[in-house]
């Protein structure tokens, strides 16, 4: 990235950044930051991890810790569901799998355990 070049935002990836001042702002969703502020979080790798603190990676197989019910329907999902292959996802949940039964799953990590391979 060369010193004119002003990077996309980091929040909506909006390409029409612009300077005021020592900032680098938005004009689309209005967010503020510096050329330093996304070169660190470029470096900072999201760390996943169970309920146990056991480290998760993409593919991992993991087992269902509590009962969760599924959603607005009376659908539950039981402790000792083994989910495989999962994929790790950041947002308002950590987990993206299919689990036989049911369409795509999202989760959180708080509610799984690493199974043993």
């Amino acid at each position: 990235m060369s010193v004119l070049e002003l990077p996309n935002c980091p929040k909506c990836d909006s390409s029409y950044t612009g300077h005021d001042g020592s900032l680098i702002v938005c004009p689309d969703c209005e967010q503020e930051f510096t050329r330093e502020s996304i070169e660190t979080s470029d470096t900072k790798a999201v760390e996943f991890r169970d309920a146990f603190g056991t480290r998760l990676h993409d593919g991992d197989r993991v087992t269902v810790i509590d009962d969760l019910r599924v959603g607005d329907t009376l659908s539950t999902l039981r402790i000792g569901t083994k989910l495989k292959n999962i994929r790790l996802v950041g947002g308002d949940h950590d987990i993206d799998c299919k689990i036989k039964g049911f369409s795509g799953m999202k989760l959180k990590t708080e509610f799984v355990k690493k199974a043993n391979e």
